[in-house]
């Protein structure tokens, strides 16, 4: 083997094995979840939610946190899955839901619809 045919084999080697280890600080990691928080009920003691809509990504979570004039509970037109119906009663209780679909999902409280306490989560793909 001559000096040259060597060091074109040393050179592929190298690199060959940076590619490899290369790679492996490129490959793509999944992006972590996002918890959206939404207050129930705002901090003036209004019967809304706020924020009223939320933008999240499919996998995301929102968490909605008892603010003022509870009871309050999460009902989602069409989607029991996601819905709390239990009231909850105590400050800063929270209710979660994650979302695994695309698509616009609109809730209420259910003591307080009448009062216009709605809210609406976008989820996109």
């Amino acid at each position: 083997m001559n000096i040259s045919s060597f060091a074109k084999n040393i050179g592929l080697a190298i690199a060959s094995l940076l590619f490899v280890v290369g790679s492996f600080f490129m490959t793509a990691s999944p992006a972590a979840a996002e918890v959206v928080t939404v207050k129930m009920g705002s901090d003036s003691g209004q019967l809304v939610f706020d924020p009223k809509v939320v933008t999240i990504k499919v996998g995301d979570t929102v968490k909605w946190v008892n603010n003022k004039a509870f009871p309050h509970n999460i009902i989602f037109d069409g989607h029991a899955e996601l819905s709390h119906k239990k009231l909850i009663q105590k400050p800063k209780a929270e209710l979660e839901s994650t979302f695994s679909e695309a698509g616009e999902f609109s809730y209420y409280c259910s003591p307080h619809r009448g009062a216009g306490m709605a809210g609406k989560v976008i989820v996109e793909g």
